[in-house]
């Protein structure tokens, strides 16, 4: 009796990643995966930031005016923005507004959102009616209040005849003409920051505003000790968000005052557009986007070296 062997192939058992492996792979696909959903970002970026950006750096330096031929002036707009008497009003004016406006309107929008963050009714109510300005077209805002400043039929002027004041001439006074547009700028820009705040403030440890009040703190001691810092990262992105705002306002000077009288309300973009799309000075006005570029990064720089300080304190 025979017996035949039979010779069966080795069976390779499957290569298996090593857990180093497996987690480079999977580091890889996540990777891919992020830049792959922040393209769109960038690309929008890259278009309607950077490019613009580079662009008005290299326009600043030319006498560009949307012709065919310009010339390459080097620091020659920057030497005349200076010497422009209309651009140092403009200048003076932005930080005016900016240094009003975005400490009013956070230390407002504070107080109303602690205020909120009590336990009151129609908290939902209240929350609507203050966002509501935010949210309404600027055009439609300043009209409003163009009406509350009218000389002869406005709000204001009837509510000061009440107690025996003088009506004011609030838009053509040179002394009220800024400060009206301060207020209708904090008003408006109140429904937003108090918005964050008060989720903010939600967000804020129940169990340490507990263990304060159990150690006898106040409630100023409280807001001190546990809230305001807790609020230091939002308050530096609110401070942020009202630097740039406070910089580019635009629309509100435009229907309202058109920067007058004179130009005792002209802001920095407002002189960009007349210079850019009135008088043709490309490169002039492109040296002005430069300079209000670097001052909201200056605000923005000094803004955080004081949340440093208030943290280091």
């Amino acid at each position: 009796m025979s017996a035949t062997l039979e010779r069966t192939a080795p069976t390779v058992a499957p290569r298996r990643l090593t857990p180093a492996k497996d987690s480079r792979k999977l580091i890889r696909g996540q990777v891919r995966a992020g830049w792959l959903f922040l393209s769109p970002a960038l690309l929008h970026s890259a278009i309607f930031i950077v490019i613009p950006v580079v662009a008005a750096v290299v326009l600043s330096f030319t006498d560009y005016s949307f012709g065919d031929s310009w010339a390459w002036v080097g620091f020659g707009n920057y030497v005349d923005l200076f010497k422009d008497q209309d651009f140092r009003a403009a200048l003076v004016n932005t930080i005016l507004y900016a240094v009003v406006v975005i400490p009013v309107s956070m230390a407002l929008s504070l107080a109303v959102a602690i205020g909120l963050n009590q336990k009151i009714k129609g908290l939902g109510f209240f929350r609507t009616a203050f966002y509501i300005p935010t949210v309404t077209a600027t055009v439609a805002v300043a009209t409003i209040w163009l009406w509350i400043y009218n000389p002869g039929s406005g709000l204001a002027n009837g509510f000061l005849s009440l107690f025996g004041f003088a009506p004011g001439r609030w838009l053509s006074d040179p002394n009220t003409a800024l400060p009206s547009l301060m207020l209708v700028g904090i008003w408006q820009g109140l429904g937003t920051k108090i918005i964050i705040y008060l989720a903010a403030l939600q967000g804020v440890s129940r169990d340490l505003l507990e263990s304060a009040s159990l150690d006898g703190a106040s409630r100023w001691q409280k807001f001190a000790n546990v809230t305001w810092p807790a609020l230091g990262p939002v308050q530096f992105f609110v401070l942020v968000t009202s630097i740039v705002g406070t910089f580019q306002v635009f629309d509100l000077v435009y229907v309202m005052t058109k920067g007058g009288p004179g130009t005792e309300t002209t802001v920095l973009v407002l002189d960009i557009y007349q210079n850019a799309f009135q008088a043709l000075r490309l490169g002039f006005a492109s040296a002005e986007t430069v300079i209000m570029m670097l001052l909201i990064a200056i605000f923005i720089g000094l803004g955080r070296l004081l949340q440093k300080a208030d943290v280091n304190d």
